[in-house]
């Protein structure tokens, strides 16, 4: 058995184990998730993403390992944004508090599946047609440069979501939310609830965000392993980081920046690729360390100066 297969096996093995767990001793169905159970599923989360970290660098080397965490760590930064979004579909169909975890639930487990897939089709592009990480490294700098300069607090319009439109046109749709469930029978004709209209939109709103994350991971590894991986167990953390920081989503206003400038220096590493310019992996490391922490303590000390700005004004 090949290094890459135990590596998959027991990546398979720990998920299973893991979601089990999760579901079955850290979640309750139909209870009001708590900071403090929140704080201990994303330590699970990134625990367990850690763990596997140790595991990769034992059995495959240094090198996959640390392509690994680097992509984990981008992944996991761009989940804040989609955070912010997930906050958004929340509010705009006013779901109850009690359905969050749920729902959250099989949006990001539908979410696993589609990402598997585009990963996949992703995949066999790069492997027949080379050129194209060229064209991701170039779509990766124009979204940085976009995203640096747009701003955090622009809120997207639910009612103009293309998804939301076709469900809305060809589905039969309830403004109930069913009593948690996902559809329900209105005078003997089968409808869909609000709660099914947010797991698709929550699904399909992370595949918009894997566009830009997913080219993001090819630019610091094409190993299979390294790209499956690093996606899926980004996303799993996705729940437990909803209800984490929903409270202070505001307070990460600038780690938006932080991420822009990995997406253009990702891009640009992909394009100098072409010039027989390969930068070593602990390279790509130590700047999305940086960006990264550089955002968030730069979002912390703004947000810390505005609340006292607004203390000493009489606010």
């Amino acid at each position: 058995m090949s290094p890459s297969t135990i590596s998959y096996l027991t990546f398979g093995i720990v998920l299973i184990i893991a979601v089990i767990f999760d579901l079955g001793l850290i979640s309750k169905s139909g209870t009001t998730m708590t900071i403090k159970r929140a704080l201990v599923q994303t330590a699970f989360w990134v625990g367990l993403a850690m763990a596997f970290f140790g595991f990769l660098w034992w059995e495959d080397g240094h090198k996959i390992a640390l392509e690994y965490f680097s992509a984990y760590l981008m992944e996991w930064s761009l989940s804040v944004d989609n955070i912010f979004v997930f906050i958004l579909i929340f509010t705009f169909f006013r779901v109850k508090p009690q359905y969050y975890a749920r729902v959250l639930l099989i949006g990001i487990l539908t979410a696993i599946v589609l990402r598997v897939i585009f990963i996949t089709v992703g995949i066999a592009l790069v492997t027949r047609f080379h050129w194209l990480l060229y064209i991701f490294g170039a779509i990766l700098v124009y979204t940085g440069f976009t995203m640096f300069r747009s701003k955090h607090d622009e809120e997207m319009n639910i009612e103009d979501n293309r998804v939301y439109k076709f469900m809305r046109r060809f589905l039969p749709l309830t403004g109930n939310d069913g009593g948690g469930h996902l559809t329900m029978h209105i005078d003997g004709k089968k409808v869909y609830t609000t709660l099914f209209v947010v797991v698709i939109l929550l699904a399909t709103t992370d595949i918009v965000f894997a566009v830009d994350s997913i080219p993001a991971v090819f630019g610091i590894s094409q190993e299979r392993i390294v790209i499956y991986t690093s996606n899926i167990f980004a996303v799993l953390g996705l729940r437990s980081l909803f209800f984490l920081l929903r409270g202070a989503i505001d307070r990460f206003g600038h780690l938006q920046q932080g991420i822009a400038v990995v997406l253009v220096f990702v891009g640009l590493k992909m394009l100098v690729e072409y010039f027989n310019i390969v930068l070593p992996v602990y390279v790509s490391l130590l700047v999305i360390l940086v960006c990264i922490s550089g955002g968030i303590g730069y979002s912390m000390w703004s947000s810390r100066r505005e609340s006292s700005n607004q203390k000493s004004n009489g606010v």
